[in-house]
């Protein structure tokens, strides 16, 4: 089944010519079943290379899915042209009023920053609270995780000596559990992060499970056992390239950083990464949409 956008929207190209189903509105408007509402509070800087990577993963499932683009009004993007944003974005105060079945909350590259200290923590708090009423399912991805974290149960985060920076191996706690149903007993998935979260600080949520984690990156998926909300610490949903364009673009800056572990061959930039985590980041994402928003979100939106 096909992921819903706009024919004007960069990822409706870039997804149909990798053969993937996507329908427009008009087709969508003929149907009788009704699509799933999946909102997309965008932090990432090149917020068009985001959209492409989520849709991605959101149309590889047999449902139907909705998707509404959000921004922060309290900082504008400097790296997405501002007719883009314009075009395709909404800002919360124009769709809170509305209700969603999910609502995906991206990472930002401010995760050295306190919480507090970042321009839009207020909004995003705004927003968190606003998902406890209005969503029935929301992803916190790599610093959101942090973020919403420590913004449902005061968990902190911690400096990393050094960026987690790569591919690593992950394990699955609970082979029945909805959301990791399918995986591999290790799989693989990629970060990078410059802080933490800690499992002793997670275990003493009663209301939280740890579904994965790695023995060097830590934990991984986190979630509370309604599935309301999930915390997903890496990156599943990064291209190929992805990681090589950071390592690229930090070493340009100059900084310090070392080559990402596990993914070129022989540890030559030069060589094509390798992309061990698609099939993973597919399972995981078809498992969210399905088993935590399809199976359980009530019909009419109106009564959430």
């Amino acid at each position: 089944m096909p992921i819903r956008i706009p024919m004007e929207l960069p990822a409706f190209q870039v997804l149909s010519n990798e053969n993937i189903f996507i329908m427009n509105d008009e087709r969508a408007n003929n149907q009788d079943i009704r699509p799933l509402k999946i909102a997309i509070l965008n932090l990432m800087p090149k917020k068009i290379v985001t959209e492409n990577q989520l849709l991605r993963y959101l149309s590889n499932t047999p449902l139907q899915v909705e998707i509404k683009l959000i921004q922060t009004k309290s900082y504008v993007s400097q790296n997405t042209p501002s007719e883009h944003l314009n075009k395709f974005y909404s800002y919360f105060d124009d769709i809170k009023h509305e209700k969603f079945d999910g609502l995906l909350i991206t990472g930002a590259p401010v995760e050295q920053m306190e919480f507090e200290d970042v321009t839009y923590w207020k909004e995003l708090t705004e927003i968190m609270e606003w998902s406890k009423t209005n969503v029935f399912s929301t992803v916190h991805i790599c610093w959101a995780a942090q973020a919403g974290l420590h913004y449902h149960y005061n968990i902190p985060k911690y400096d990393l000596k050094e960026k987690m920076f790569g591919i690593f191996s992950h394990g699955v706690n609970d082979e029945k559990a909805d959301l990791t149903r399918g995986l591999d007993d290790v799989f693989y998935a990629p970060h990078s992060r410059h802080t933490e979260v800690k499992r002793e600080d997670i275990e003493k949520v009663l209301e939280l499970e740890i579904l994965s984690e790695s023995e060097d990156a830590g934990v991984f998926i986190v979630a509370t056992k309604n599935r309301r909300n999930v915390f997903i610490t890496g990156h599943m949903e990064y291209d190929r390239n992805t990681l090589k364009e950071e390592y690229l673009r930090d070493k340009e800056k100059g900084d310090n950083i070392e080559i990402p572990k596990n993914y070129f061959k022989n540890n030559d930039v030069n060589e094509t990464p390798q992309y061990t985590w698609r099939g993973p980041a597919s399972i995981v994402f078809g498992n969210w949409l399905n088993y935590c928003v399809y199976q359980n979100t009530p019909y009419d939106l109106s009564t959430l």
